[in-house]
């Protein structure tokens, strides 16, 4: 199968029935990100924009943006924010944080009572401005993100 095949079928996926999966995995591990009102956020903080070196656009039009997401170890990414909800495909990651837009810590992978198992899908809404910061020496952080376009 074509990659551009591959996406749009992985896009169709999601946009199906990973939803409520995906939401009830990200909740049973208490992740809780920040949200809020796109309309308020920069546009120069646009994932694309502000942190081009971690997301590359693998397939857009107007229903979905489908990125791929990489943070080599030790590498902190861009103040970036995502206007539209997303279903991520996280592939790998070793132990991350992520904060807010004033670098107040929301997430903090090694305050979970299990460590995430990988690979593992999650729902999302928008989120505002946040940076992620790769914790590990050796591990990358390696995701696929489907944002869902609004109509």
């Amino acid at each position: 199968m074509k990659a551009s095949n591959f996406l749009i079928a992985l896009s169709i996926l999601v946009s199906m029935h990973l939803n409520c999966f995906s939401q009830e995995k990200m909740e049973s591990q208490s992740i809780v990100y920040k949200t809020g009102n796109p309309a308020d956020w920069p546009a120069e903080l646009d994932a694309i924009i502000a942190a081009p070196n971690n997301q590359k656009i693998l397939l857009e039009n107007d229903k979905v943006r489908v990125l791929e997401v990489t943070l080599q170890p030790g590498e902190v990414e861009e103040l970036h924010h995502h206007r539209w909800p997303s279903v991520l495909y996280i592939q790998e990651a070793g132990d991350f944080t992520d904060s807010d837009g004033e670098g107040h810590i929301i997430f903090d992978s090694r305050t979970l009572p299990e460590p995430l198992k990988f690979p593992m899908t999650m729902y999302k809404d928008p989120e505002a401005p946040h940076t992620v910061t790769n914790l590990s020496k050796s591990k990358i952080v390696r995701l696929i993100r489907v944002e869902m376009k609004q109509q």
